[in-house]
């Protein structure tokens, strides 16, 4: 076992995953040529297909999307204000305007909107791929930084629950000990085998102010 005061940090490469896309156009000929284009990024999965802008808002949400390609003119909700409801559900999600309209003002409505880019129709599956691989790399290393701190939490949490139950069977009350149970007493949901403790070292510590807040936290309990 490692010394306490090191923090793990041989984290291993991440599974590749696939990223989770939503279409949203009322025309089923750009639907299906859509769908092809996106079959073009192998890390690309299309998960759900909408007709209007309102079903997008509803497939993105089923789905936990990660990329929602979006056309602008649609019966119920149109792809602009679809985009910025879909966004305040999931922030991360990432929203690309694809769309006959050039004029600047829907242009500056979609960025208004929370748009990462935009593609004027038509387009080719050339001009598709290079739009959309570096939004596909953005959320690799994102997706990878998550992971990666997700790990490493855990390993760190498992390595402070060791800690403390070989501390709990020494009877440990020592600043290390106090330090290790106080990480563990930060998690709102922690064991309460923790908290009985921490409140062994307040009160040897006569520490009174702090075990008043844990004893509301273990009369909770």
């Amino acid at each position: 076992m490692s010394d306490q005061s090191t923090d793990p940090t041989a984290v291993p490469s991440p599974t590749p995953q696939r990223f989770r896309v939503i279409i949203a156009d009322d025309s089923p000929v750009t639907r299906r040529s859509t769908r092809l284009m996106v079959s073009l990024i192998p890390t690309l999965e299309v998960v759900g297909i909408a007709q209007t802008g309102r079903e997008a808002v509803e497939l993105a949400r089923k789905h936990n999307a990660d990329i929602a390609l979006m056309d602008v003119q649609m019966p119920e909700m149109d792809g602009l204000n679809a985009t910025q409801a879909m966004l305040r559900h999931n922030p991360e999600m990432v929203c690309v305007i694809l769309s006959a309209e050039s004029d600047s003002d829907t242009l500056r409505r979609a960025i208004t909107a929370g748009a990462k880019d935009y593609l004027i129709k038509p387009y080719t599956s050339e001009q598709f791929v290079a739009m959309i691989k570096p939004i596909v790399e953005q959320l690799r290393v994102r997706r990878s930084r998550v992971q990666q701190r997700t790990q490493v939490r855990e390993e760190r949490d498992t390595y402070l629950v060791e800690l403390a139950t070989s501390y709990i069977k020494a009877r440990r009350t020592d600043d290390t000990a106090l330090q290790v149970f106080e990480r563990l007493a930060a998690d709102p949901h922690c064991e309460t085998r923790w908290l009985r403790h921490l409140a062994i070292i307040y009160v040897l510590r006569e520490q009174w102010g702090k075990l008043r807040h844990l004893a509301e936290r273990l009369e909770q309990r």
